[in-house]
């Protein structure tokens, strides 16, 4: 099965593209999007959080709740059809929790080879990596996910990321 990850601006057209069927949204906590046509209200997740690394007055830093809300998310995903992961930009956020979904639903699979799979695969993505560190931690990666994120470095600048397609192997 497929992970596909791309900007707000891309999210319609590639659910549509897709047939996706599920969508984890990641956007600010003012921000509202109509939702995707298609993707019952139950198979959409809406994290509300800013793109910070640090916690900042005036924005929601991503925290451990979002991050556990997520993986919940992903290991109810039946993979009957593709998954969408998108943030405003499709750089950071997205990013993040793709990376995290993987590491979620596939415990056995190695951080290093799932990070250089996006980096291959997007030149501009960089994790955020708040949002990994939380993961890290709950899934027991003793520091590998945080590790592998920062083996692949900073992306390209860009306003808008390179969206990509992320497989699943099991």
């Amino acid at each position: 099965m497929i992970i596909h990850v791309c900007s707000y601006a891309r999210l319609h057209s590639t659910v549509e593209r897709t047939g996706a069927r599920h969508v984890v949204t990641l956007l600010g906590a003012g921000d509202h999007i109509e939702p995707p046509l298609g993707v019952p209200a139950g198979n959409h997740l809406f994290l509300r959080m800013h793109d910070i690394n640090e916690p900042l007055d005036g924005h929601v830093a991503p925290d451990a709740a979002h991050v556990e809300d997520l993986i919940d998310f992903v290991r109810g995903w039946d993979r009957a059809a593709p998954l969408v992961v998108h943030c405003w930009a499709g750089i950071s956020r997205s990013t993040a929790a793709a990376f995290v979904t993987v590491c979620a639903l596939e415990p056995e699979r190695d951080e290093h080879e799932i990070a250089w799979a996006i980096r291959r695969a997007s030149p501009t993505a960089t994790p955020n990596i708040r949002i990994v560190k939380f993961a890290d931690a709950m899934l027991r990666r003793d520091g590998r996910m945080v590790a592998a994120i920062e083996s692949i470095g900073r992306g390209d600048f860009a306003e808008e990321g390179v969206p990509f397609r992320l497989p699943l192997i099991a």
